[in-house]
């Protein structure tokens, strides 16, 4: 059965997001959708260098976190986020 991708966005559009992130060794804790550009963020909520951000795609972040597809209608200029993983997204106009 073919699953319909749930984003407005294209599966390879480029997100950001962090090493530890990537690595699964933090979860996603904060989603940002960008206003002024539409890019996506997803963060663990910590603060993040230069050295610790990633570009992938967004059906990449998917594949590490099926979850967020429940965000895949956050509005531009909208922000998400959660206590832990398995908390309830908060969402919030920035």
């Amino acid at each position: 059965m073919v699953q319909i991708w749930p984003f407005d966005d294209p599966e390879n559009v480029a997100v950001i997001t962090t090493d530890k992130i990537m690595k699964q060794e933090s979860p996603v804790l904060c989603v940002t959708h960008d206003e002024d550009d539409g890019m996506w963020q997803f963060l663990d909520g910590g603060e993040v260098s230069e050295e610790d951000a990633r570009i992938l795609s967004l059906k990449q972040i998917i594949s590490i976190d099926p979850s967020l597809v429940k965000l895949s209608d956050l509005p531009l200029g909208w922000v998400a986020w959660r206590e832990t993983k398995d908390s309830q997204w908060i969402r919030a106009e920035r």
